[in-house]
């Protein structure tokens, strides 16, 4: 099996090393990741410069680029196979219900999931980050049974995973995505000029989060497995605004 590697933390990040120390046993691993953390950066494509391959000393392959950079270019000629199996991760925190948005490691999983492979996005979910290998045992899990038991299409898994020994996680769920409350105000400061400058405020507490969610899953402390799709149509609007073009 051949196991494309990415996250959005960097090719230095500690889950990344235990994600591919976890799936080394089920095949060929190949990791391009970013060179710098790029939490946050969605689903954006470098078009304003060219990018530069490097290779670091373990052998993980690093862009300077952002996590879907570099899935589009290993998938795209980069590589001289396509993988069966992409897996982004492992995420330093959670990617539940609105995250997702903004998550530059669902985003990895993503444009492998549009270019037609399998992908998996996998965060470990906790402060302490102490059990990543539970994470890349999940991970481990979830690619064997795919390669077990393949879908016959491409699918696209975001998994959450509990910051506990592994034998204590407390199940697999399949569920939606939750929903948080509005974002926590921007934080005001000062830089050493003087200037005003500001951070983005912390996510806000989950609203939607009863049984079937994500937050749910991960509240009880089970993993969280929810397909996701890229179609962003409302269709149940599509007859309102329809009815509002036809007005005068």
């Amino acid at each position: 099996m051949r196991i494309l590697l990415s996250n959005d933390d960097g090719y230095f990040a500690p889950g990344l090393a235990a994600l591919a120390e976890g799936l080394a046993p089920l095949g060929e691993i190949t990791v391009v990741a970013p060179e710098r953390d790029r939490s946050g950066a969605s689903n954006s494509l470098t078009l304003d410069r060219p990018l530069q391959l490097s290779r670091a000393h373990n052998g993980f392959l690093y862009v300077n680029g952002t996590p879907t950079d570099c899935i589009h270019m290993a998938v795209t000629g980069l590589l001289d196979f396509e993988p069966d199996v992409v897996v982004s991760g492992i995420n330093n925190g959670s990617n539940m219900g609105d995250d997702t948005l903004y998550s530059g490691t669902v985003a990895a999983a993503t444009e492998g999931y549009l270019l037609g492979v399998p992908s998996i996005a996998i965060s470990l979910v906790g402060r302490e980050f102490k059990h990543y290998a539970s994470a890349a045992r999940v991970a481990r899990d979830l690619v064997a049974r795919l390669a077990r038991a393949p879908f016959g299409a491409p699918v696209l898994l975001n998994v959450n995973v509990p910051d506990v020994p592994y034998d204590t996680i407390a199940g697999f769920e399949v569920t939606r995505l939750g929903r948080r409350h509005k974002a926590q105000p921007v934080v005001a400061g000062k830089n050493p000029r003087g200037e005003t400058v500001y951070w983005v405020g912390p996510a806000g507490a989950a609203r939607e989060a009863g049984p079937g969610t994500d937050f749910h899953a991960l509240e009880r402390g089970a993993v969280s497995i929810t397909p996701l799709q890229v179609d962003l149509t409302h269709p149940g609007q599509i007859p309102l605004v329809d009815e509002w073009m036809a007005r005068p």
